[in-house]
């Protein structure tokens, strides 16, 4: 998990472009404590819903979701914090995101059934969602989903401390932010203090509440894992990246119809490097949950 590349990607505003066409609801939502930036485009059901990864926006989706928009609805959004989403409650666990994510669909009046689709962290969020509301999902698909074991701090340790002193260094990145007077200085403490937050409890209550997810009973499931190594996790990169698959693979048994499907070539950004494959799969759940 890259985050540092992450946070400095979004910092930079590399994936921010604009979405061409087709977008029929792309505004702030106000769902009580904040608002909450939702850009939806296509029409029809199940509605396909993204969570993004740690650090990246609704942006770094905009050609799955375009392609996506061709046959059904496809909402994507940015967490609190992020992009033009104002901060939220503090700390950003994934309950705490799943029930925002609710209410902005709620808010938003994009009613379900949902294909919820969720990269890394995102991945996290999505498995509380369909956990707390199995009722409105139709579908589920997580793309590298955080390990159990890894998060729940049973598995490789030396990487846990990483997650740690990654989310300590981003505390002090917004902390510098926010001693700028200027309105981006302040925007950019936001985002930081909502990144170091969302790392911090995703190996800490936030892998309590994944944890605590025993089943997704018959909701149809397909997670897709990576096959390339990082290079950044170093000696143990080999190591995890086979325990990360053996991870992945055996979430799929939390749903009597999941499925898992390995990407070998691709690396963490599987929504980059293997489009096609993650295009695929979407479509095929959407048909699968049209019969049902």
């Amino acid at each position: 998990m890259p985050w540092r590349i992450l946070i400095v990607i979004a910092l930079l505003g590399l994936s921010a472009c604009s979405q061409s066409g087709g977008v029929d609801l792309d505004k702030l939502v106000d769902i009580g404590t904040h608002s909450l930036h939702i850009r939806c485009i296509g029409k029809g059901h199940p509605v396909v819903v993204i969570d993004t990864g740690h650090g990246d926006l609704l942006d770094s989706w905009q050609s799955i979701q375009a392609q996506i928009g061709q046959y059904t609805r496809v909402c994507a959004y940015d967490r609190a914090g992020y992009g033009s989403s104002e901060p939220g409650p503090m700390p950003r666990h994934s309950q705490r995101i799943a029930d925002e994510l609710e209410l902005l669909l709620d808010q938003a009046r994009v009613g379900g059934p949902y294909v919820l689709v969720g990269h890394s962290l995102g991945a996290a969020n999505m498995q509380v969602f369909a956990s707390r509301y199995p009722d409105q999902v139709a579908g589920l698909i997580l793309l590298d989903p955080p390990p159990l074991q890894l998060i729940t701090g049973q598995a490789f340790p030396e990487l846990h401390r990483m997650a740690e002193q990654e989310a300590a260094g981003i505390h002090q990145m917004a902390e510098a932010a926010r001693q700028a007077a200027d309105t981006e200085g302040q925007a950019r403490a936001g985002f930081l203090a909502a990144a170091a937050s969302e790392l911090e409890t995703l190996f800490g209550e936030g892998a309590a509440q994944v944890a605590a997810v025993e089943s997704f009973g018959d909701i149809p499931l397909v997670v897709i894992g990576s096959g390339k190594a990082n290079p950044a996790f170093g000696e143990v990169a080999e190591d995890y990246q086979q325990f990360w698959i053996e991870q992945s693979r055996a979430l799929t048994q939390k749903s009597t119809q999941g499925r898992f499907i390995l990407a070998q070539e691709s690396g963490h950004h599987l929504h980059k490097d293997a489009p096609d494959l993650v295009l695929d799969t979407i479509r095929q759940v959407v048909k699968e949950a049209r019969v049902k």
